[in-house]
């Protein structure tokens, strides 16, 4: 009947069509425009057939549609608003032809149904699930909320309360969920959707089943009474705001427009959607966090490609345990990797083992694993006071204490252990690649591999490459990486390598506000507010005084035209005091343990006697734009400089790897995205004016060339 690249029709038995996704040569259905058009060719084909008796919507690929084709958003979405708007009501009237068809219509879902590929599912009358498939509405995770209907249709079929539990978390439902609230009719087995569809129709055409009262459901008002409506939309903005803060105005906007268009028709309603759409596609936020998703799509897709080239890693080896070691051998455990977990001491070990018990634990507690799973798991990391035991191991990441002479001399010890091809790594934070390749028979066969703590909560793992590590060594370590769930950047060898480098002129700015008077609390705050995690002298606690002012004296030593300070430092005088953050109780703040074991914040006076030193003439109150532009210009400017050094590849990198690995604000895009967002040109004139402040203020010479041609990082 039609035969398109994207979509097919195949006249079935008994009058009943299918319309089948197929998109050539891709191994998913993406809703891109080609597609949308060839959809509506195929409906405008079925709204003229005669003797049709049904319509079952399918996919002959995995999944059913994996959403629309994000690639082409930014482009739309640069454009003028009727621009935006007539790419929606494209797909509006696309949808509103198949929902009009009279004819009973189902949709067959396998694998996965998103984003727009859940919208389409959302527009036939029903919907049937393979066991073990999704359905989910992610759009707010990219600042938009869902634009073919699916912010609409949604809360008529499964109720306000449910739906705005999918919309605004951007959740993905599995076949349980789905049934439990109305979403789907019924689940079968895959080998049994067709059939189930069909019996369906059948039993619609035999007046078994009410398929008009069904899709009626989706075209009127929302069936809600006012004091039942009042109830649940102030419910759900006091419940969602707290979620979702003030920086991610996608989710709150849901909550607007279902309310608003409670009452609504379906097309009236439909048009609403429509000027929501519109209003946070134009929005920074919904730029950047595109721009991530894309970013990250690119790092997976390099991961990829890493696999092909990389030796197979079928047993890791860690060496030192604790909290790091215990983390890493879990996490590589845990992705089906074994490891062997060596150190020096019994009670060391214990301290890995505890550690990956309890993440093991957790996973148990929130029904994630099963008990069995989680005993074969832990059996397959294997602890021992012996350096033979690694003899079989494929890469071994050695993650001793952060002493030079240590980490080569356990590295030394190891290469005489493990097979001639063996991969070795070092979790190191500062220390050079190049220096601890130095005793290596076979640096080429090394390379770091920085975790950052949590291990199994920080998705980042930086991959170091040293002036001699091959090829293909850092594609096994990506490969390795990205097998273990994480998110490999590789980044070349400097004094802090990239994250820690782009962070600590972040702390150098912290300390001279504190110098000129800043009261640190305060400077938290701000920080917190322009989207941080925590703020700086919060996060110095969390990452262990010693362990920044060991940071700074490397950066110090490595940079020292704009990162050696004079006078004494905040995390100096504290560490001076025995104040090492939370892990002795005192800091910046005081820390005391909450009902659920973990560390609370809470201020202490008596740290303004030993800060003292840094303003003797007493603390004040700054303006907020003064605080953030004195903290954030130094980052970027750092950030600027690695991407101009090649440290890092690209700006899309850099900004990933900021992201995930110390927790820059994701509505703010990364580093690079907020100093494009304000304009570079801007950018550049701001810092010029704390130029005073030394050369962490000073722009690149050739950012400055790109302000003055106009000139953008992102394509």
């Amino acid at each position: 009947m039609f035969a398109g690249s994207h979509v097919q029709l195949e006249g079935l038995a008994d009058g009943i069509i299918e319309l089948r996704f197929d998109a050539k040569g891709a191994k998913a259905n993406i809703l891109s425009q080609a597609a949308l058009t060839e959809l509506r060719t195929a409906v405008a084909e079925l709204k003229q057939s005669v003797g049709l008796k049904g319509l079952i919507l399918a996919s002959a690929k995995d999944s059913f549609i994996l959403g629309a084709d994000i690639t082409e958003f930014l482009p739309i979405f640069d454009g003028p608003a009727d621009v935006i708007t007539g790419y929606l009501n494209q797909a509006h009237d696309i949808l509103r032809d198949i929902e009009e068809l009279p004819v009973p219509t189902v949709t067959v879902i396998n694998g996965e149904a998103l984003g727009g590929g859940c919208e389409i599912a959302l527009s036939t009358d029903y919907r049937i699930m393979a066991e073990g498939s999704k359905i989910g509405l992610p759009e707010t995770k990219l600042g938009i909320i869902p634009g073919f209907g699916g912010s609409i249709r949604l809360p008529r079929l499964i109720g306000v309360e449910n739906a705005l539990e999918w919309i605004a978390t951007g959740q993905n439902n599995r076949t349980d969920k789905a049934l439990e609230v109305g979403a789907v009719d019924s689940v079968v087995s895959p080998d049994k959707l067709r059939a189930a569809a069909v019996h369906l129709i059948d039993q619609c055409n035999t007046g078994k089943l009410d398929w008009q009262a069904q899709r009626a459901r989706k075209t009127g008002p929302l069936k809600l009474g006012k004091t039942e409506a009042m109830m649940a939309f102030e419910t759900a903005q006091a419940v969602i705001f707290q979620k979702a803060g003030p920086h991610y105005p996608a989710p709150m906007a849901v909550v607007d427009l279902i309310k608003k268009s409670a009452a609504m028709e379906r097309d009236d309603a439909l048009q609403m959607e429509a000027e929501y759409f519109v209003q946070l596609a134009k929005s920074d936020v919904c730029r950047c966090l595109i721009g991530l998703f894309l970013n990250s799509q690119m790092l997976k897709k390099q991961a990829r490609a890493a696999a092909k080239q990389a030796l197979p890693v079928e047993l890791a080896a860690v060496l030192g345990a604790g909290i790091m070691g215990g983390g890493i051998a879990y996490q590589s455990a845990l992705k089906g990797v074994p490891a062997v977990m060596k150190d020096i001491t019994p009670q060391a070990l214990q301290l890995g083992i505890s550690e990956a018990s309890k993440q093991l634990n957790k996973r148990v507690e929130r029904k994630r694993l099963s008990n069995e799973r989680a005993l074969q798991i832990m059996g397959s990391i294997s602890p021992t006071l012996n350096m033979t035991e690694l003899a079989g191991a494929n890469l071994v990441v050695e993650a001793v204490v952060e002493k030079a002479d240590v980490k080569a001399a356990v590295l030394a010890e190891a290469e005489q252990i493990v097979a001639e091809n063996a991969v070795l790594t070092s979790n190191t934070s500062t220390i050079s690649i190049d220096r601890l390749a130095g005793n290596l028979q076979r640096p080429q066969q090394f390379c770091g591999m920085h975790f950052f703590n949590p291990v199994p909560v920080m998705p980042l793992v930086e991959v170091i490459r040293g002036s001699k590590t091959s090829d293909q060594t850092i594609a096994t370590v990506v490969a390795y990486a990205a097998a273990m769930g994480k998110t490999p950047i590789v980044v070349n060898d400097c004094p802090g390598f990239f994250v820690n480098r782009v962070l600590f002129p972040y702390l150098y700015a912290f300390n001279l506000l504190l110098g000129d008077g800043a009261d640190f609390r305060q400077v938290d705050k701000v920080m917190e507010r322009f989207g941080w995690p925590m703020g700086p002298a919060y996060l110095q606690d969390v990452v262990g005084i010693d362990t920044c002012c060991h940071g700074m004296a490397v950066m110090t030593e490595g940079f020292p035209d704009r990162m050696a300070s004079e006078g004494e430092s905040a995390p100096g005088l504290l560490f001076k005091a025995k104040r090492l953050g939370q892990k002795t109780g005192l800091g910046f703040y005081r820390y005391e343990t909450d009902k659920k074991g973990k560390p609370k914040k809470l201020n202490d006076d008596s740290v303004d006697a030993v800060l003292a030193a840094l303003h003797p003439d007493g603390v004040q109150k700054l303006e907020r734009k003064d605080i953030v532009a004195r903290m954030m210009i130094p980052m970027c400017l750092e950030v600027m400089r690695c991407i101009e050094e090649g440290i890092i590849a690209s700006a899309n990198e850099a900004d990933m790897a900021l992201i995930m690995g110390v927790g820059f604000p994701p509505f703010r895009g990364g580093a690079v995205r907020y100093m494009e967002s304000m304009g570079l040109d801007k950018f550049c004139q701001l810092a010029d004016s704390y130029a005073h402040l030394g050369p962490l203020y000073q722009p690149t010479d050739k950012l400055r060339d790109m302000a003055a041609n106009g000139q953008s990082f992102f394509s």
